[in-house]
């Protein structure tokens, strides 16, 4: 069941993203495209009630749980980065707006790029083990909540392994193609 709820509110965030961004660009209503924009946060509330009642309820804490902590913290983390990106390619395409911009290929500023990603990343991790740490403790029962601890591993393992890209631009950056 709760995978099912994390299903839909990943469709619902591109779906109101989608509805936002619409009535922003092609239908020119600003103000509703605004409010619909606003409501890209609501799906994640939606997840964290729906998880922390089916805990509540007596359920013991399974792969689903976890998983939903983690989409929660990499949501909240990249939600914004991934609104504003669907912001420039709208604006582009529908209101003559600048070319989106381009990840930098190489060099320093490549290496800048891949260690702001990785902050997100972190962030992200912070917050899912804060949402995990929080399940266990609203529900106050180890034995039902010892598979949300072994998320924590997961998502340390991660962000270990999203780690290498930043710290592989910065040692050996990218070079321009000649």
């Amino acid at each position: 069941m709760l995978l099912a709820v994390i299903a839909g509110c990943e469709i619902g965030f591109w779906v109101v993203l989608a509805a936002g961004l619409v009535a922003r660009y092609p239908l020119r209503r600003r103000r509703t495209g605004a409010a619909l924009l606003l409501c890209v946060p609501l799906v994640d509330v939606v997840l964290l009630v729906a998880t922390v009642i089916d805990l509540r309820g007596g359920a013991t804490a399974g792969f689903t749980h976890g998983l939903a902590a983690a989409y929660i913290g990499y949501s909240v983390a990249f939600g914004h980065s991934m609104v504003r990106w669907a912001d420039e390619r709208f604006a582009h395409r529908f209101a003559g707006g600048p070319p989106p911009a381009r990840k930098p290929a190489h060099g320093r500023a490549r290496a800048r790029y891949e260690w702001r990603e990785f902050g997100k990343a972190a962030a992200a991790t912070a917050l899912g083990c804060a949402v995990l740490l929080a399940m266990v403790a609203a529900v106050g029962d180890s034995g039902r909540t010892e598979a949300l601890i072994g998320w924590t591993v997961r998502l340390g393992t991660i962000l270990a392994i999203w780690s290498l890209w930043p710290i592989t631009y910065t040692l050996w950056p990218a070079k321009p193609k000649t």
